[in-house]
C-alpha cells in the first residue's frame, strides 16, 4: 500500500524522533554511497536519508541516481549534519523507477530559465518551479475562497463561442470542416459555416464576460475562472496564446464598487499566498535578490519581492483619472527628456506599459487605479459618461507588470448600447441574447477581468510569463 507514506513537508514540520516512517520521492543527490537528498514535491526542502555503510547491496546503490524514484522506510533521528534538523535512518530502500544519470537533462547544478524553458516537461522538478507552481495553486485556491465567502456563484462560461467579446478579431477558429480546400462554399466563394459542426462560425473564447453578464443579471454576483485564447502573434515576455482569466460580474454595482472589490480581491489573494506559502515566498524573494545582483544598480528594484508585496497589501491604491495621468506623464522629466519609447502625444492616446509602470514605480510608488478612459479606445459595452468623451472604465496597474486587471461599469441603457454598437459596426442580431439583459429588467452592473498569469508573475517575481504557466502556448510552440 502506497498511502501509508508521510509527505516530507509534513515530516519536517512535525520533527518526530524515534518514529518509524515511510517516505517516497525522487533523488536529488546521492553522496558517498551513504546520504540521499530525497524530495517529493511537497516542499523545496529535501529529507536526508542515511544508509548504513555495508548494509545495502552494491547493485542497489548503483541504481540510486539523480531523479530515480524510491521508497524508503526507517527511523527518524536528529541530524548530525548541518542544514537539516532530522534524518531518516533507512532500514529498507526500494527503487520504484530508475533514472539514467548520464542522460537526465537536469543535473544537480544551477540552470538558466532559458534552458529550463526548453525542458518544460521536467522543470517542475527544480526548486524555482516547485515554488512557483505551489504558489500558483495557493493563489487559485484563494480566488475561489474569496468569492465563495462573498456569496458569488462560480459560473462556467463557454470555451467554444460564437461571440468576440473584445471586438479584437484575434481568435482561434474552431471547425470540423476539411482544411484541404474542399470545405463547402457560399456563392461568393467564402466558407459555408452552416455546414460546420455548430452550424455557424465559432472560435475559442477571448473572454467569458458577456456570458458572465447573463449570470450576474440573474444571480446578482458571479465569477468565472477559466482559460481564454488570443491568436495574437506576439512573441514577448508578457503574452501567451492561452491563459487563464478571472472575471467577476456584479449586478447593482457601479464603477466605484468595482474598484473597491478589485482592490480588496487583489490584496486578499496576495496576502493569502504570503501566509500559506511563506517558505516558498522566502525562496522566491532570495532568488530575485540573487538575480538582480547581476544587474546594473539603476535596473534593480527598489524593494525586494516580499517588501513589494507587503507594500501592496498594506497601502491604499492610488486612484486617478486617465486625464490626470496624461497630465502627469506630459509634465514628467521622463517625457521632457524623451526617455519614453512611445511619446506622450496627448489626450486620447493609448497608454503603453512603460507609461503605466512610470506612474506606479516612479511617480506614485504604489499600485494605481486609472479610470474614465476615452471612449474611442474602449469596448462597446462600457458605460458612457455624461461628458460625452469618456467611459466608466478602470485599469489596475502594479509595479513590474503594468496593467494586471481591467474592467468597467457596463452600459445598461439600451439606447446608448445599441447606438455604440452601430458606431463600432457590431451587428445587433448576433448579440440578441446579450441585449435581452437590457430589455428585461436592466440594472447598473459592473465587472473586471484579471489575468491570472500576470498575477502569478507579480507574486512570484518572475519576469517572463512563460515561467508561471505549466505548458506555455506561444507562437510556433505547442508542445505536449
Amino acid at each position: 500500500m502506497f498511502n501509508n507514506r508521510i509527505k516530507i513537508k509534513e515530516l519536517l514540520a512535525q520533527e518526530p524522533a524515534g518514529q518509524q516512517v515511510t517516505v517516497m520521492g525522487w533523488v536529488r543527490t546521492f553522496r558517498n554511497n551513504q546520504f540521499i537528498a530525497l524530495n517529493d514535491g511537497s516542499t523545496n526542502n529535501n529529507l536526508q536519508v542515511v544508509l548504513e555503510l555495508g548494509k545495502f547491496p552494491e547493485e542497489l546503490l548503483k541504481r540510486i541516481t539523480t531523479s530515480a524514484s524510491l521508497r524508503a522506510q526507517g527511523v527518524i533521528e536528529p541530524s548530525l549534519g548541518k542544514g537539516q534538523k532530522l534524518d531518516l535512518k533507512a532500514t529498507t530502500i526500494e527503487i520504484l523507477g530508475d533514472s539514467d544519470a548520464e542522460k537526465y537533462p537536469l543535473q544537480p547544478k544551477k540552470h538558466s530559465l532559458e534552458f529550463l524553458r526548453e525542458k518544460t516537461h521536467l522543470r517542475f522538478r527544480t526548486n524555482t518551479f516547485g515554488a512557483i507552481f505551489r504558489v500558483r495553486h495557493t493563489l487559485a485556491f484563494a480566488v475561489h475562497q474569496f468569492f465563495n465567502q462573498k456569496g458569488f456563484i462560480y459560473l462556467h462560461t463557454p470555451i467554444i463561442t460564437a461571440s468576440d467579446a473584445e471586438g479584437a478579431g484575434e481568435m482561434f477558429r474552431v471547425t470540423t470542416l476539411p482544411m484541404d480546400g474542399t470545405a463547402p462554399k457560399n456563392e461568393e466563394g467564402s466558407v459555408n459555416y452552416k455546414e460546420d459542426f455548430f452550424g455557424r462560425s465559432t472560435n475559442l473564447t477571448v473572454s467569458g464576460q458577456l456570458e458572465g453578464e447573463l449570470g450576474a443579471t440573474a444571480f446578482g454576483e458571479i465569477y468565472t475562472f477559466g482559460p481564454t485564447f488570443r491568436a495574437e502573434n506576439s512573441n514577448t515576455a508578457r503574452h501567451l496564446a492561452e491563459f487563464w482569466m478571472i472575471e467577476p460580474e456584479m449586478a447593482f454595482c457601479d464603477l466605484e464598487d468595482n474598484m473597491n472589490l478589485a482592490e480588496e480581491f487583489i490584496k486578499y489573494i496576495i496576502r493569502y499566498a504570503m501566509q500559506h506559502n511563506a517558505e516558498d515566498m522566502q525562496f522566491l524573494d532570495q532568488r530575485l535578490f540573487e538575480e538582480e545582483k547581476q544587474l546594473p544598480p539603476d535596473k534593480r528594484s527598489e524593494m525586494g519581492l516580499l517588501d513589494k508585496l507587503k507594500f501592496v497589501v498594506d497601502n491604499q491604491f492610488e486612484r486617478i483619472t486617465y486625464t490626470a495621468a496624461i497630465d502627469i506623464l506630459r509634465q514628467s522629466n521622463h517625457n521632457k527628456k524623451k526617455k519614453f519609447q512611445y511619446e506622450i502625444t496627448g489626450w486620447g492616446m493609448d497608454l503603453q506599459s512603460e507609461h503605466e509602470r512610470y506612474l506606479v514605480e516612479k511617480h506614485f510608488k504604489k499600485p494605481v487605479i486609472l479610470s474614465n478612459y476615452p471612449a474611442a479606445t474602449k469596448a462597446f459595452y462600457m458605460r458612457q459618461n455624461e461628458d460625452g468623451k469618456t467611459v466608466a472604465a478602470m485599469d489596475i496597474l502594479v509595479p513590474g507588470i503594468g496593467e494586471i486587471a481591467g474592467g468597467s461599469q457596463r452600459e445598461e441603457r439600451m439606447d446608448r448600447l445599441t447606438t455604440r454598437m452601430k458606431e463600432m459596426h457590431i451587428p445587433e442580431e448576433e448579440l440578441w441574447w446579450y441585449l435581452d439583459t437590457r430589455r428585461f429588467g436592466t440594472v447598473p452592473h459592473a465587472g473586471f477581468g484579471l489575468g491570472f498569469e500576470r498575477m502569478v508573475q507579480f507574486v512570484t517575481g518572475m519576469n517572463n510569463i512563460r515561467d508561471v504557466i505549466a505548458f506555455p502556448r506561444t507562437p510556433g510552440s505547442a508542445e505536449f
